[in-house]
């Protein structure tokens, strides 16, 4: 067995790959909740129902805490660049570098600079006017998330470009916004935002329901987390569908990874669950459930479609690049595929069986399946995490697709010691802010809604009619 960390290369990997991965447990959630929050003032607001500002102010503080937390967890990410991975960042800044920018002066200031206004203006802003600045901030969320896959797509996808003197060019900015990777992928991802918020939302308030507390208040917030839920966890399986065609144009030896297809088939079955097959020494798994031609339809669009094989996919990257491995760790991305396929169909079953038992009138009486609901609280976020994984290990040995490998742009002055005992420092810091952030969450989803409106209530109830 060889051990997990060889080189400063791989140590820089793991690095990355455990900020960026800790850092994205609170991007979902951000991009969902911010469009829910302002929903509900917007339902107060319209309604002058008590109900929805309790609502607002609750799930505003866990969006607070959550983007909060998330922040400072996302700023080591942009050091890193510099510091672990210098030849890559020289190499890609003049394009990397612009989404990225805009995404920090324009988006984050607008997210940021509208939410503190929404922090701080109860009672201080016109009901309106505030109303408009959590609306401002959820755009910000949106478009911060549109610039980040735009620079990670780029990687994918490198569109836009030109190499010149051993770095890329950026030769056209409106081709690199609109690269048909960071379109299809930004909208995946906010597909995630939104199933992930509804899911905390119904999870949270399955909680309260359990407990008999507040449960004509969390009613309501459960009844929203479903509307949304069903559908766009329905729309995001069938969009992750469309997603592995564009995936296939562009990589496909990620798409034969996803499935250990080491030679070409046409069709081609897509196996549920198989034992072994994973190494080019030992391709034939032992044990395998197919489902036929599903593989062909996921990864080209038509039952009968062909799907290239990593050998002969393999031969064509040594015939154009040279000498070396072009294959993925076909078992990681065999399980990130599945792990985020099968969570994600469990997320759009959970909803849709609330869905049925809320118009049954059952869904606060069904206790098992209201701790279902509390548990289903993780299912969109591993599933999340399982995408990045298959996004980013699928993609190797390239850190910009066809243009650079990961193992040729690290920074060559780091050594493994320095490199070693950041990880070792990231990971306690890590560890602490983990514990911060689930304790806080808890804490605050535990709590009875605040009462407003009433004597010594923190915010007046506007009347209806403005």
């Amino acid at each position: 067995m060889s051990p997990l960390a060889s080189t400063t290369v791989d140590l820089a990997r793991i690095q990355f790959a455990t900020t960026s991965l800790y850092h994205f447990l609170f991007v979902p959630l951000t991009l969902g909740l911010a469009p829910f929050v302002a929903v509900m003032q917007t339902l107060w607001h319209r309604s002058g129902e008590v109900a929805w500002l309790r609502l607002t102010r609750f799930f505003g503080t866990l969006m607070l805490i959550n983007f909060a937390i998330g922040v400072a967890t996302g700023l080591v990410q942009e050091f890193q660049f510099g510091m672990n991975w210098s030849v890559y960042s020289k190499y890609v800044g003049d394009v990397f570098g612009a989404p990225l920018a805009i995404e920090g002066l324009a988006a984050f200031f607008l997210e940021s600079t509208f939410l503190g206004l929404w922090i701080f203006g109860w009672n201080r802003l016109s009901p309106r006017l505030h109303l408009a600045t959590i609306w401002l901030a959820a755009l910000g969320t949106w478009l911060s998330a549109f610039f980040i896959i735009v620079a990670n797509s780029w990687m994918q996808r490198p569109v836009g470009s030109k190499v010149t003197d051993g770095h890329a060019e950026l030769t056209n900015v409106w081709e690199l916004l609109a690269n048909r990777f960071s379109t299809w992928a930004f909208i995946h991802v906010i597909l995630v935002g939104v199933t992930t918020a509804a899911m905390v939302i119904f999870g949270v308030s399955c909680w309260h329901m359990l407990r008999g507390r507040n449960v004509e208040v969390f009613r309501r917030a459960a009844k929203l987390a479903l509307i949304v839920a069903v559908p766009v966890s329905a729309l995001n399986l069938a969009l992750g569908s469309h997603l592995g065609v564009v995936v296939t144009d562009y990589q496909p030896m990620k798409i034969a990874s996803t499935e250990a297809q080491w030679d070409t088939c046409q069709p081609c079955s897509f196996s549920l669950f198989q034992i072994g097959g994973f190494t080019k020494d030992d391709p034939t798994p032992s044990f395998s459930i197919q489902v036929p031609r599903l593989l062909s339809l996921l990864a080209t669009g038509s039952p009968n479609g062909e799907v290239q094989g990593m050998n002969e996919l393999q031969a064509q990257d040594e015939a154009r690049y040279g000498p070396g491995s072009y294959m993925p760790i076909v078992r990681a991305s065999y399980w990130s595929m599945r792990v985020m396929a099968y969570l994600g169909t469990l997320v759009f079953l959970v909803a849709a069986a609330g869905a049925f038992l809320y118009r049954r009138r059952r869904l606060e009486t069904t206790r098992w399946f209201l701790w279902l609901g509390v548990v289903s609280i993780a299912f969109p976020y591993l599933a999340a995490l399982a995408g990045w994984v298959l996004s980013e290990v699928g993609r190797q040995p390239w850190i910009v697709w066809g243009l650079l490998k990961t193992a040729d742009a690290n920074s060559p002055s780091v050594g493994a010691w320095t490199i070693g005992t950041s990880l070792a420092v990231f990971g306690v810091l890590y560890a602490m802010l983990g514990v911060v952030d689930f304790v806080l969450m808890r804490r605050y989803a535990r709590v009875d809604p605040p009462e407003v409106g009433g004597e010594g209530g923190e915010v007046a109830v506007p009347a209806v009619s403005y």
